[in-house]
């Protein structure tokens, strides 16, 4: 039909449906997709990440499984048997050396599984005490963030939506602490809450897990949410301002139910950069307060307790100082640069 200027017939061939072919042409596909799934598609490109990232992994499933199979323990004294002479033979062994009746049995014919790292002046195996330092260590790392993250999360959000004199206080006591020195605080807390806790834990379950790990886990609750508390302030002042959060207040939401169910799910990607960054320094104070003897309890190790022990015979035997201090850096520095990639992946900010 000749469709004429200014005709107010209707054209029937503008009704036919579009062929296979003209709907590819017109309209560009595009698989769905959401802000996880790109976030993690930037990830995956940044191969640093990615690598730090199964570092992470293989370090923290060798510390957990690595025991399972290891048959030596972290305190057992090599050459120390009941109503037997002490070999001494096994004390302060190179890598890859054995113990005299260890010798013995390779000379029978048995299989021995070898020092690895060696042992230390008291005959320990010292590549499974790395191992089970490792996992103090990264246990400390995780659960000490944790401890940060809910703390920080609950103040900062009630900051930051209440706003008026109940951001005011809280503010002026994050202040407070942020003008403390950190390390000196860190140290003193540690100390007193090392002897309080040494007394009422005592033939309690609590009294395994060791008085100087609570007492971390307390100085952290105590000092390390401030800097997580005002980044989610900060996020929710931006993000209470927004049209969905007005709707959900004008539809007679309470506060309760726009922080859990708008704000707080808007500052995910914020909140998972800042846990991961937060880590490897709740790893670095931890490893700091062992090397001092505020760490862990003696027989159980950290790397920093078995950098600080081998301190005693570091021109001797430096391997026993530079392989804890290899293992927390290589932590440290995973962590850092896996954290890193998840600000550039999922920081909207950075792919604007």
């Amino acid at each position: 039909m000749e469709n004429k200027p200014f005709s107010t017939q209707v054209c029937l061939d503008d009704f036919i449906p579009a062929t296979d072919e003209e709907k590819e042409y017109m309209v560009s596909m595009r698989p769905s997709s959401t802000f996880f799934k790109d976030g993690i598609k930037r990830l995956k490109k940044n191969k640093i990440a990615v690598i730090s990232f199964f570092i992470i992994v293989i370090i923290t499933l060798a510390a957990i499984f690595a025991p399972m199979f290891w048959p030596y323990s972290y305190d057992q004294m090599l050459g120390v048997n009941p109503g037997q002479p002490v070999d001494n033979s096994f004390l302060n062994l190179a890598p890859f050396e054995y113990g005299q009746s260890e010798i013995a049995r390779m000379e029978a014919g048995e299989s021995v599984v070898p020092h690895i790292f060696g042992t230390d002046s008291q005959g320990r195996d010292y590549f499974i005490r790395v191992v089970y330092g490792t996992r103090i260590s990264l246990a400390v790392g995780f659960f000490a963030s944790i401890i940060v993250l809910l703390i920080g999360l609950a103040v900062g959000s009630v900051s930051g939506y209440a706003g008026g004199k109940v951001d005011l206080i809280i503010m002026r006591i994050v202040d407070i602490i942020y003008s403390l020195p950190d390390m000196l605080m860190v140290i003193l807390l540690a100390s007193v809450l090392k002897m309080v806790l040494d007394n009422a834990l005592e033939g309690t379950v609590l009294s395994k897990i060791g008085s100087n790990i609570l007492s971390l886990f307390i100085v952290f609750g105590l000092l390390y949410w401030v800097s997580m508390a005002r980044l989610i302030r900060g996020q929710i002042l931006s993000l209470k301002e927004q049209e969905y959060v007005l709707a959900a207040r004008a539809a007679g939401a309470g506060g309760k139910w726009v922080i859990f169910k708008h704000l707080i799910p808007n500052c995910f990607s914020v909140i998972i950069i800042s846990t991961a960054l937060q880590i490897p320094s709740a790893i670095f104070t931890e490893s700091y307060l062992s090397f001092l003897g505020l760490g862990v309890n003696a027989p159980m190790p950290s790397l920093g307790s078995l950098a600080s022990d081998a301190l005693n015979g570091l021109s001797s035997y430096p391997s026993r100082l530079v392989i804890p201090a290899v293992v927390i850096s290589l932590i440290v520095l995973s962590l850092n640069l896996f954290g890193d990639g998840l600000r550039d992946a999922f920081d909207p900010k950075l792919n604007s």
